[in-house]
């Protein structure tokens, strides 16, 4: 006797306003991991003391597993990418044009002469140490200007091969673990060489790789020194764009006339300029500011956290150890560089 055949009720699909909320549904468990680690290391940071950043990294790290796969990993990126942005954009009402001149031209010949320099030192070491010169270029230019986003974006104006898209991993995992380790021993150095505050926020925005460590580096010290590291920071996210003409100007043979779009300012960026502007200009009530900038506090935390579960060290035992040193030197050149900006006064012009 044959069995009755039964058949499956087929899956209504998600049409109407529930189609615009899938996304928000798909996100929400990694983004509410990420807000609890703010929530309890906020906490944490208040009744016992020490930098609520620092302890949302560490939390993070924690769970580095929820990162590699399962229903946490859309939310994690998610937080890592466009809550940090808007955390970012909003750091611009905390600042003003009258605070930006009293900086001084010092902090843009900085930023330029290190991106500059940095770019050709990675071609040089690249070179010294028996690699590719285009991978000198990418891993300075990552180096330099802001860290994984820059990988990104150099390597598309560079020849794609499979040599190439291995490098841009490799500068990737590279820039990002440098870049995390340089947020937490930093702020050391900074109280080893008794800088001021003003030369605290150009030393870490003219030295770390990546805006989000930049930023988390610089609130652990104070407030003036987030601002100015932010600021310092956002030249040379600024300085992406005639890189990447560049690179596209000396790979444009290599190439062989492959397509490609030189990225436009990214709007985080805009974002930060346009809120400079409006403050500057003393229309935005106080109520506002302390509401924006409380908002911009809580966006970062829980984006370092987002960034802490993403961040694996285990990662660049398996690049080999040449890139490593090249990056390293990379890295301890920049620093070299700032510091002697600062110490001859050229930072602070």
């Amino acid at each position: 006797m044959s069995q009755p055949t039964t058949h499956a009720k087929p899956e209504t699909p998600v049409t109407g306003w529930r189609r615009h909320l899938e996304p928000a549904r798909e996100r929400m468990p990694g983004v509410l991991i990420c807000i609890t680690i703010a929530l309890a290391t906020t906490f944490i940071a208040d009744h016992y003391g020490g930098p609520t950043l620092l302890y949302a990294l560490l939390f993070g790290m924690t769970l580095h597993f929820l990162s590699e796969q399962g229903p946490c990993l859309v939310g994690v990126e998610f937080a890592a990418r466009t809550i940090l942005r808007l955390g970012v954009a909003l750091l611009g009402v905390r600042i003003t044009l009258e605070q930006v001149a009293e900086l001084g031209i010092g902090p843009v010949v900085t930023v330029v002469a290190g991106v500059v320099l940095t770019i050709l030192a990675g071609g040089v070491l690249a070179r010294l140490l028996g690699l590719k010169n285009d991978l000198g270029l990418l891993t300075g230019g990552s180096v330099a200007i802001c860290g994984a986003s820059a990988a990104l974006a150099l390597s598309a104006a560079m020849p794609r091969n499979e040599i190439a898209e291995r490098n841009t991993i490799l500068t990737v995992v590279g820039v990002t673990t440098l870049s995390t380790a340089a947020m937490v021993l930093y702020p050391l150095l900074v109280g080893a060489l008794e800088l001021t505050d003003t030369q605290a926020g150009i030393f870490l925005g003219g030295t770390i790789h990546d805006v989000a460590q930049v930023v988390g580096a610089g609130y652990m010290i104070s407030d003036e020194t987030g601002d100015i590291s932010t600021f310092v920071k956002l030249l040379r996210v600024a300085m992406l764009v005639p890189a990447v003409m560049v690179f596209m100007l000396l790979f444009r043979r290599a190439r062989g006339g492959e397509g490609g779009k030189v990225p436009m300012f990214p709007s985080f960026l805009v974002a930060f300029v346009v809120l400079v502007l409006i403050n500057s200009m003393g229309v935005i009530p106080q109520v506002m500011v302390e509401g924006m900038t409380d908002l911009s506090r809580w966006c970062l935390v829980t984006a370092i956290a987002a960034l802490g579960i993403k961040t694996s060290f285990q990662k660049l035992a398996v690049v080999g150890w040449k890139p490593v040193i090249l990056m390293v030197a990379e890295t301890v050149f920049l620093l070299g560089l700032v510091l002697v900006c600062l110490y001859t006064g050229i930072a602070e012009w």
